[in-house]
């Protein structure tokens, strides 16, 4: 499955951002080991990992990678993929591999989009974990959101059977566009038994028939069905995935987080 260059999805936008010099040393110290190069080629993800035959776990877009040195200490028995473009962030998972010990995580600094078209062959991973994506707030900017149904239907030739799709976000209309999108997808079971309404999206968001009409349309908009409906919904946070500092300080304000839990059947 390619995106050709007109309608190819972004999993990142260019940040502006400084490398420390202690994430530049960790770069330069620990990339050799740690920091795996973009290939054209399908990875040889055991041999990545030193022969390990462990379950592999891909993340999308790791930001400054506390998180995921945190689930990689917790989960020694799996091994994990992690995927960013920045390189601050890159240096400073880099250094929490260090300074920690972890052997269980390896980076690529690429786009993630290409990384699972080239890198990653059908059926391989055990999971696959993106967490606070970012939500494009504004409605003229949702086309950009990474939770589409083709870059849905990549993530689910990538997973084997049985494995599972973990995604988190603080922003409700994005949980509820996730939700829809994943729940229609007949390869995916929602892990979820809680029954929810649709809030956030109304009649107004429904795609016109000029928009359908577009071969080019790809964009997500509900349908009057799926905002009529009751729909599986979220789950609890999984005990693995440590609550951030801006986080923990939304829930404080009353903010909300919102976790989905798929498997792929």
């Amino acid at each position: 499955m390619n995106f050709s260059r007109t309608e190819r999805i972004r999993s990142f936008v260019l940040r502006a951002g400084r490398t420390t010099a202690g994430q530049q040393r960790a770069i330069d110290e620990l990339g050799p080991q740690f920091l795996i190069p973009f290939q054209e080629s399908v990875l040889d993800l055991p041999q990545a990992f030193n022969g390990s035959s462990h379950p592999k776990i891909l993340e999308i877009g790791f930001g400054m990678g506390e998180t995921t040195a945190k689930i990689a200490a917790l989960r020694a028995e799996d091994d994990f993929l992690a995927i960013e473009v920045h390189p601050p962030g890159v240096g400073a998972l880099l250094k929490l591999i260090g300074e920690n010990n972890l052997t269980n995580l390896r980076l690529i600094r690429h786009d993630a989009v290409e990384v699972l078209e080239k890198m990653i062959a059908p059926n391989s991973l055990d999971g696959i974990h993106i967490y606070f994506a970012d939500p494009w707030h504004k409605k003229r900017h949702h086309k950009r959101r990474l939770i589409q149904a083709q870059f849905v239907n990549l993530l689910i030739s990538r997973l084997k059977p049985g494995a599972y799709l973990h995604l988190a976000t603080d922003w409700h209309n994005y949980a509820e566009q996730m939700l829809l999108v994943l729940n229609a997808e007949s390869d995916l079971t929602n892990t979820s038994t809680e029954k929810m309404s649709i809030e956030t999206f109304s009649a107004a968001d429904i795609a016109s028939e000029s928009e359908l009409a577009k071969e080019s349309f790809k964009e997500f908009k509900p349908t009057l069905e799926q905002l009529n409906a009751k729909h599986l919904g979220y789950v609890e946070r999984p005990a693995y995935r440590p609550t951030t500092k801006f986080e923990t300080r939304g829930i404080k304000l009353g903010h909300g987080v919102w976790d989905l839990v798929y498997k792929k059947k």
